[in-house]
């Protein structure tokens, strides 16, 4: 199976610490959540591909050669001269936690051409998503546009919310543009601190009946260091985390939703998707995703097929 993701590719301005005269220091990281979820798609052994927009800058350059790099098809990838390529100023406290800060006025990562959109997911097995390009219309019509050619020609969509306060005009329009797409979606994967923001729900067990009720079939909630809740009709489960040393929680999200469907492509999809089977695409899940958060950097700290294969085996 092929998976792909579609939205914001960008470069996260990552502060790794301070010079001799206390000034911060930043490290230019290629991120973004969907292209994240790519890049960790094919680290795990999984074809994929990227749609999305960049500048026609060294920044975009480097986003193009980065999807490259680690086998992403980035035949999508569209360059533009109406915006330089978006970046995230990303600040990390003590515990490895993150704050944001965005240069998107526009950015290129909003300026996706619809109909090169439409092309580009016109022949996938699976369509990845993110809010994050939802919170600009134009971009937000493009992106709803091609998630609904992909399912009409069969795709399995999924989707992460990944809520960005900044980049909303506020709470209101975030809860109905969110909540918007839950109809287009089949599996979906939200962080605790989400639950509330997507269903009205604050437990992840009411979360993810209100969102099976909203037509979605597989529903994931993430719990940080205590692992995942899923729901799939009427099984449910919690899986525990791995605890690790965290270094930076950057690009963990992703890689745990990428490690996730990397393992159901490879069972081919939802069809005879048993209880024990999802357990054990979680299980991987949480495996990637700590091994990610205890390792700086979000890309770059990704782990491989064969990391993950000797971790089981020890």
């Amino acid at each position: 199976m092929k998976i792909t993701t579609i939205g914001e590719i960008l470069i996260d301005m990552t502060q790794t610490g301070t010079d001799a005269n206390g000034n911060a220091v930043f490290a230019a990281i290629p991120g973004g959540a969907p292209a994240n979820v790519a890049v960790a798609v094919r680290k795990l052994g999984v074809e994929s591909a990227f749609v999305g927009c960049v500048g026609s800058d060294p920044f975009g350059t480097i986003l193009r050669n980065t999807l490259l790099q680690y086998g992403v098809d980035a035949s999508g990838l569209q360059v533009t001269d109406r915006a330089d390529t978006t970046l995230a100023v990303v600040t990390v406290d003590a515990h490895g936690e993150r704050s944001f800060a965005f240069c998107r006025k526009p950015g290129a990562d909003t300026q996706i051409d619809r109909a090169r959109a439409l092309e580009a997911v016109s022949h996938t097995d699976v369509l990845h998503f993110g809010s994050v390009s939802l919170t600009v219309p134009g971009c937000r019509e493009t992106i709803v546009a091609a998630v609904r050619r992909a399912k009409e020609n069969g795709a399995l969509i999924t989707y992460d919310p990944n809520y960005r306060a900044s980049l909303w005009r506020g709470e209101d329009e975030a809860i109905l543009e969110m909540r918007s797409v839950l109809p287009l979606c089949d599996i979906v994967k939200i962080s605790e601190e989400e639950t509330l923001l997507l269903t009205g729900a604050a437990s992840p067990e009411e979360a993810a009946n209100i969102l099976t009720e909203r037509g979605v079939r597989l529903v994931i909630v993430t719990l940080g260091a205590k692992g995942a809740y899923w729901k799939y009709g009427a099984d449910s489960g919690t899986v525990p985390g791995f605890k690790v040393k965290v270094a930076d929680t950057n690009g963990a999200g992703d890689t745990f939703f990428g490690a996730f469907l990397s393992r159901i492509a490879k069972h081919g999809g939802l069809t005879g998707l048993t209880p024990e089977r999802i357990e054990c695409c979680v299980r991987y899940a949480n495996r990637a995703a700590s091994i990610t958060a205890s390792r700086p950097g979000a890309i770059p700290a990704m782990p491989t097929e064969k990391e993950l294969a000797e971790e089981e085996t020890l």
